[in-house]
């Protein structure tokens, strides 16, 4: 296996941008992690889903963070910036999943921490200088609720017909965190 280049590094997992190469890998964690994200996420499970997605993800507006697992470089899931606005906001909005056979292990939560790291140290570190972080979630999620509540997310309410999930548009609380 080629040595894997970490962003950040926590003790068991790092966090890396997307390349083609995952795809296949990518996309067979989705499949089997779809009893685990529905109804909340529908990440891409086919290569042709795959690619766009993580081209989108590199880039001015989106910034995208696969978690690895430090000891075998396996993808235990992804933590995503989307809707990155600059200037004075300075914000961006997470989506994110573990997969399934990840999921309950800690993995997703220490990588949290290692992506909130990247997003708010200065771009002169080598990080993306935001002052904001949202995550938008359905009420009844509460595995993810728990997650951004554990790292010092604050609920600040709810926002009806938010998003367009899983053919009709759903609730979500807004949670924010900002800079130090």
């Amino acid at each position: 296996m080629a040595e894997l280049h970490y962003l950040r590094e926590g003790p068991r997992v790092g966090i890396r941008g997307y390349r083609a190469a995952d795809g296949p890998e990518f996309t067979a964690r989705a499949r089997e992690s779809r009893d685990l994200h529905r109804p909340w996420l529908f990440p891409p499970d086919t290569l042709e889903a795959y690619e766009p997605y993580a081209a989108r993800l590199d880039g001015d507006e989106r910034a995208g963070y696969l978690v690895c697992e430090r000891a075998t470089g396996a993808l235990a899931g992804f933590v995503n910036i989307n809707n990155i606005v600059r200037g004075a906001f300075q914000s961006g909005a997470l989506g994110y999943g573990a997969f399934a056979h990840a999921a309950g292990r800690g993995l997703l939560g220490e990588a949290f921490g290692l992506v909130l790291d990247q997003a708010f140290a200065p771009t002169s570190a080598g990080g993306l200088g935001l002052h904001r972080l949202e995550a938008n979630i359905q009420p009844d999620n509460a595995a993810s609720i728990a997650l951004v509540r554990r790292h010092g997310f604050r609920l600040e309410g709810l926002s009806p017909d938010f998003l367009y999930v899983d053919g009709a548009w759903r609730d979500h609380e807004r949670w924010a965190l900002t800079a130090a």
